[in-house]
């Protein structure tokens, strides 16, 4: 199939999967699972999931392991997104095109539903039988990867930070995440060298980077239909991003430049990396 038919059928095998693993609306609590539920189905790139399947399918992995790998990393995901959209942190109304959970429901189910998302990760992904994975996925989800990622997004409020400063903040915050999901799908594969494992960090240090350079052109010049979250809301809290200290243009060459050191480091991995290839121009070429 091509990349977009496997793309569609990545994201209908995490969707359906989704809607099994969570809680249904019908158990109690019923309110905290129909929050949770509304939080995670129907919304979204699935890209953290695409780029399990994506490095799982070049190293032989086994398809229901991946898609066990690939909840755990998504839900993650959306647990932090319902906490980054409250008052007391990003403060946000809109997510995916529709209200944020605080709104829909309100701030203290939010948390609880961030609180319960957080945990269902970690059950799904103790399933693949991997402890490496559920270690590496504590990591990159705590003070060391994304939550100290957002801890210092939100000290740096009204600041002017280093490049440096800011590419550690955002190796954590969105990077760590997105590391992981490459992580997770290359190890539940077949054995690897010592050369593909760093070939595949590469890869994935590059794109967690990328993704954020990308976000942060996004906010700038995308409107907020488009983006299905509120437009301009970084420059409007006096958050500092790439485009705030490089620019516009020297922040679109920078996303090109990690785009060419990840397809360089694919080349180093003996096994058909095109659909990881594929995802690099999905993540600087995407226009949302």
């Amino acid at each position: 199939m091509n990349f977009e038919q496997w793309m569609r059928a990545c994201a209908t095998r995490t969707e359906a999967a989704l809607e099994q693993t969570l809680p249904s609306e019908r158990v109690e609590p019923a309110r905290l699972h129909r929050a949770m539920r509304y939080a995670v189905l129907q919304g979204g790139k699935r890209m953290r999931p695409l780029l399990v399947y994506a490095a799982g399918e070049a190293v032989g992995a086994a398809e229901a392991v991946l898609t066990q790998a690939a909840v755990a990393v998504e839900c993650i995901h959306a647990y932090s997104l319902v906490h980054d959209d409250m008052p007391d942190m990003d403060n946000d109304t809109l997510r995916r095109g529709k209200p944020t959970v605080w709104v829909e429901f309100d701030a203290a189910t939010a948390l609880l539903v961030g609180d319960a998302l957080q945990s269902l990760a970690f059950a799904t992904v103790c399933q693949t039988g991997q402890l490496a994975l559920v270690q590496e996925l504590a990591e990159a989800s705590g003070s060391l990867g994304m939550a100290g990622g957002q801890a210092i997004d939100l000290a740096s409020v009204g600041q002017t930070l280093s490049r440096p400063e800011l590419e550690h903040m955002h190796r954590l915050k969105t990077g760590a995440l997105l590391r992981c999901s490459v992580r997770l799908g290359a190890w539940l594969g077949r054995a690897l060298t010592h050369e593909e494992k760093m070939a595949f960090d590469q890869y994935a240090n590059a794109m967690g980077l990328a993704f954020q350079v990308v976000d942060d052109v996004l906010d700038a010049e995308a409107d907020t239909a488009t983006l299905g979250k509120t437009a301009g809301k970084d420059a409007a809290a006096d958050k500092p991003t790439y485009v705030s200290l490089l620019g516009l243009s020297e922040s679109k060459a920078l996303a090109q430049t990690l785009r060419h050191e990840a397809l360089s480091a694919l080349k180093k991995i003996n096994s058909d990396t095109s659909r990881l290839a594929n995802l690099a121009d999905l993540i600087v070429l995407r226009q949302h």
